[in-house]
């Protein structure tokens, strides 16, 4: 979690009026909307618990519960094709339900 405010505070300072979306960016990325490259990216995370590709997945169900199931918007967050992201829609909307189910009956 420090890593990650640390970064956020980096990005502010180094690029203050960026455009840019993307949560990491970079000096060519900074000025575009574009994402940072994969290798930037993932050589000095090898070896890490915390990999993009795990921060990014355990993003989806966050941002699905917290945002509602919207297959456009997670598309266009996570650029999922949108059978993939109706899939994540259709797992979000399932939750509560589950969630509902496992609860002991005291407490309904």
């Amino acid at each position: 979690m420090q890593l990650l405010l640390d970064w956020l505070e980096h990005r502010r300072r180094r690029w203050p009026h960026t455009a840019n979306l993307h949560l990491l960016i970079n000096d060519r990325t900074a000025n575009t909307t574009s994402r940072a490259g994969s290798h930037w990216i993932s050589a000095p995370m090898r070896g890490r618990d915390a990999t993009p590709e795990r921060l990014r997945v355990d993003r989806r169900p966050e941002e699905t519960m917290v945002r509602g199931p919207d297959p456009l918007h997670l598309a266009g967050v996570f650029g999922l094709d949108e059978k993939t992201a109706m899939r994540y829609e259709d797992s979000a909307r399932a939750l509560p339900e589950q969630t509902a189910e496992q609860m002991p009956v005291s407490r309904r």
